[in-house]
């Protein structure tokens, strides 16, 4: 594949965006970004930090100018979304003006909850199990607008998904 597009990655929260786009990138032998890791690296501290101290509007601004930066550089052939970049028209628009080839790995509730729960990690905008299901379940609707749809199961490992999006490219982009 000669001319492959911007890849950018998107799904819920424990879906394994960041996992499956250092799978993909280890397949492609390309570079991979992570947003949420760009954005903690621009604003000198993490993400859950600056959403809890600053609020998730300057956190979606900062995210925002984080992607239009990485989207202009083309440094990494694949970009890993945080959860919710994908679901400002704003970002879909930028996006879709480097004509990226978006996908988006669909990962059940129970799966990015169980993922969510075990973490370490703080995800302010994981309240509760009722409110991050109700955030799910509104988010979907923007994720179906992504090029590929790739099922996630808890027996997937991101080598497989990865092949799945090879396979994908290849069959898309190897005619140009």
């Amino acid at each position: 594949m000669k001319h492959l597009p911007l890849i950018v990655i998107m799904g819920f929260m424990g879906a394994g965006k960041s996992t499956f786009a250092r799978a993909l990138a280890r397949r492609l032998d390309c570079q991979m970004l992570d947003l949420d890791e760009i954005i903690a690296e621009q604003e000198k501290r993490s993400v859950p930090e600056l959403i809890e101290r600053e609020g998730e509007e300057q956190f979606r601004r900062a995210e925002t100018l984080a992607l239009q930066i990485v989207l202009e550089r083309k440094t990494a052939r694949i970009i890993a979304l945080g959860g919710g970049a994908w679901t400002l028209e704003r970002n879909r628009a930028l996006i879709a003006k480097h004509e990226c080839y978006t996908v988006w790995l669909d990962a059940p509730f129970e799966l990015c909850w169980k993922r969510i729960a075990s973490e370490q990690q703080l995800r302010p905008l994981a309240i509760d199990r009722k409110t991050t299901h109700a955030l799910y379940d509104e988010r979907r609707q923007c994720y179906k607008l992504a090029m590929l749809h790739v099922p996630v199961t808890e027996n997937s490992s991101a080598d497989e998904l990865a092949f799945v999006i090879v396979k994908s490219l290849r069959q898309r982009f190897a005619k140009r």
